[in-house]
């Protein structure tokens, strides 16, 4: 299998003894997901869940009048539908794709039924990553509430593209501009604003849609706390996320 198409390109995937990746590769089924496509809708049953690899998915709350916010993202770090492995089996959120790419998916009893291989003391990896994951996960979703409650267009703008860099294996963001409104929240005239003074001070190039990154530092300079606590968090829980990138991301180095 190539670099390409290889489940090690996701985190949770790629720190899995190999034995027990090995149970899950025959389960696994490599999916495009196009922007936009919803994944679960809030209240659904989890048939699937999905590793990403080269796209991003948002855990997005709608309130009863159709006004939405971004809960969370998802990318090549995680997995989406944990709460298949917290005891929930639904979710009162929507999963929807804000960056096309591809993720592996599988059946949902056949990864819980790894999942609860072993009991007690002698739980599985797959048990305990998944476990850490949906804490540095809580995390994201907790600053995110505050950053949105807290903290200027600009700054939850700039959070909002590191969090997506962190995902991606490049600078470039397909994204428009009433889709980031819809996820952080806002109305689009903010957005044009915020993402106006960014491209004016050199950091970001925005064309229809497409967002590249031209100063990573320049982000980081002007974002708030929040990026760098959940940065931290992840960090802290998944400490192979940061030291040892996936697949791609060390094959894109050997190369350069």
């Amino acid at each position: 299998m190539n670099d390409l198409a290889s489940p090690r390109q996701n985190y949770l995937l790629d720190v899995l003894p190999v034995a027990q990746l090995n149970c899950l590769i025959p389960h696994l089924e490599l999916v495009l997901l196009p922007l936009g496509e919803t994944l679960y809708e809030s209240g659904c049953q989890l048939d699937y869940v999905y590793f990403p690899t080269t796209c991003i998915v948002a855990k997005l709350y709608f309130t009863e009048n159709g006004a939405s916010t971004e809960i969370a993202v998802i990318g090549n770090e995680g997995i989406v539908g944990i709460a298949l492995f917290m005891g929930g089996g639904t979710m009162i959120n929507r999963a929807m794709v804000v960056s096309e790419g591809y993720a592996y998916r599988i059946r949902a009893h056949l990864v819980l039924q790894e999942f609860n291989r072993f009991g007690g003391r002698r739980s599985g990896a797959l048990h305990h990553l998944l476990l850490r994951y949906a804490q540095a996960l809580l995390t994201q979703m907790s600053q995110t509430t505050v950053c949105n409650r807290h903290h200027s267009v600009e700054q939850q703008l700039c959070r909002w593209l590191l969090l997506s860099l962190d995902r991606l294996p490049g600078n470039d963001i397909t994204m428009t501009q009433e889709l980031i409104a819809q996820m952080l929240g806002v109305r689009r005239e903010s957005v044009t604003d915020a993402a106006g003074k960014l491209q004016q001070a050199g950091v970001i190039n925005y064309q229809r849609g497409h967002i590249t990154v031209l100063d990573r530092l320049g982000l980081e300079a002007q974002v708030c706390e929040c990026y760098q606590v959940v940065k931290s968090e992840f960090g802290r829980l998944l400490p192979a996320l940061y030291a040892v990138p996936p697949l791609t991301s060390r094959s894109r180095a050997m190369s350069a």
